[in-house]
């Protein structure tokens, strides 16, 4: 059963679905233009896009089955959105009466699922006030400032919670904290952190991360390199994790493109 022929049997589906097949011509644009959202939107491959504007309606037919239907699956944290929502609302009122550590870390953690980056970092201040030993709060509080690009109080947090568990998260405060050093241009301490890091962990993000270290460093050649596993990962993922793991590889063409313009890379 071939791409082709299932696209064909959609285009079919969908024709006889709105009558009959010279009524097709304006649904094959309705077709191309929900295509064509969805790609900017989600941005796949590249040859997406040709195949969806010279294919026409089947090319986009083609680009549903292959990329919107499974990105569904996605759609399930949309969802889970509402119900935030609500138990943001129910908490903001609970904390009113019980303005316990536990209800100040859940509603952090919900604010920063949400990515309210500054609301997320006040409930984790009042999490850590109530109970400073918990290296969870101190962790996602380090994010929230991560997402404010406050790298001071970040790195301040992440040294805690690495400090007291270098493993923390399956290394990856450490190599947040990396990434942190290399942003604020302590590159020694990042080189530090990501000589272990880079031993254990090798998700997207960490990938990236040390790349863009290695440029930062100046280590154009092994940058690249580096980069270049990050964009091989893919290949080994499932197609689910690719993609959830989607901004990550689109991050690495970018800089791969910004490295092998860069003169040290001539």
């Amino acid at each position: 059963m071939t791409l082709a022929w299932l696209s064909r049997m959609l285009v079919s589906t969908l024709s006889l679905m709105f009558g009959l097949s010279h009524f097709f011509y304006p649904w094959g644009v309705i077709l191309q233009v929900i295509a064509m959202v969805h790609f900017v939107r989600r941005r796949p491959e590249n040859y997406w896009f040709f195949i969806i504007i010279f294919a026409g309606p089947i090319g986009a037919a083609a680009y549903i089955i292959v990329e919107m239907i499974p990105d569904a699956g996605l759609l399930r944290n949309t969802f889970k959105g509402f119900g935030r929502r609500s138990r943001i609302q129910t908490l903001e009122i609970q904390i009113l009466d019980n303005p316990s550590p536990g209800n100040y870390e859940e509603l952090g953690e919900l604010y920063l699922e949400e990515k309210k980056f500054a609301k997320a970092r006040d409930a984790f201040n009042n999490a850590i006030t109530a109970r400073n030993d918990s290296p969870y709060a101190f962790y996602h509080r380090a994010q929230a400032s991560l997402g404010l690009n406050d790298l001071a109080a970040a790195i301040h947090d992440l040294e805690h919670v690495v400090s007291g568990d270098r493993k923390f998260d399956y290394y990856r405060a450490a190599g947040l904290l990396g990434d942190a050093y290399a942003r604020s241009r302590e590159l020694e301490k990042a080189a530090s952190c990501f000589a272990e890091v880079t031993q254990y962990s090798t998700t997207p993000e960490t990938l990236y991360n040390y790349s863009y270290f290695l440029k930062l460093q100046g280590n154009i050649a092994e940058a690249r390199e580096w980069t270049q596993k990050l964009l091989a990962k893919k290949r080994t993922l499932p197609r689910y994790m690719q993609r959830i793991e989607r901004p990550w590889f689109r991050k690495g063409k970018t800089l791969l493109r910004e490295l092998n313009s860069s003169p040290k890379s001539k």
